[in-house]
């Protein structure tokens, strides 16, 4: 009798492990396609084949869900951090290889960021997933790839880290992503002087 209650049990957790994921999945694909702004419970719910009831079992509130398909994204795609460029001496590879990954992540992510980047301007649980998630990552990236940098040259990473800087480069003027590390690489450098 224990055996079963033990399978049982174990069977309902995993289903219940699998409905979170569906749940969550359900977020991550409507932020990347409407936006979190415009994402309700309902939606999110609706696409996961979920009652709102089952929804609120595993996520009681906005941030809950937020902060988990937050989560999944990151999981899925980490976000670059300033830890790996650390051993390269040079400046300009460190900034070629720095700006590479960052701009190849932004790449991967462009539907999803699309849609952060627009709504956190207007929305307050983007803005404390976007602080707590990825602003301490990305002043990391300014730390390491700007310390022996002029205030001109800073200002100017600033510019060539921003993933509107990426967007504009590559999805609008249709930049290879390898030409638009290289001209970002030569603004940064040529402001030395």
């Amino acid at each position: 009798m224990k055996k079963t209650r033990s399978y049982t049990l174990k069977k309902r957790a995993e289903q219940q492990a699998e409905t979170r994921q569906r749940i969550v999945e359900a977020a991550v694909d409507l932020h990347s396609t409407i936006g979190p702004a415009a994402t309700t419970l309902s939606m999110i719910a609706e696409k996961a084949g979920v009652q709102r009831h089952t929804l609120y079992a595993h996520f009681p509130d906005e941030r809950s869900i937020f902060t988990a398909c937050s989560g999944l994204a990151h999981e899925r795609d980490p976000i670059p951090t300033a830890d790996a460029w650390r051993g390269i001496n040079g400046q300009a590879e460190r900034l070629a290889t720095a700006i590479g990954a960052i701009y190849g992540w932004y790449g991967r992510n462009a539907s999803l960021l699309s849609n952060v980047m627009r709504d956190v301007e207007r929305h307050p649980m983007v803005q404390e997933i976007q602080r707590t998630r990825a602003a301490p990552v990305v002043k990391g990236w300014h730390e390491l790839l700007g310390e022996t940098l002029n205030a001109k040259q800073r200002a100017l990473l600033h510019l060539a880290l921003s993933f509107h800087t990426w967007r504009t480069l590559v999805q609008q003027a249709g930049l290879e992503q390898a030409a638009a590390v290289e001209a970002m690489v030569e603004v940064v450098e040529g402001a030395a002087n």
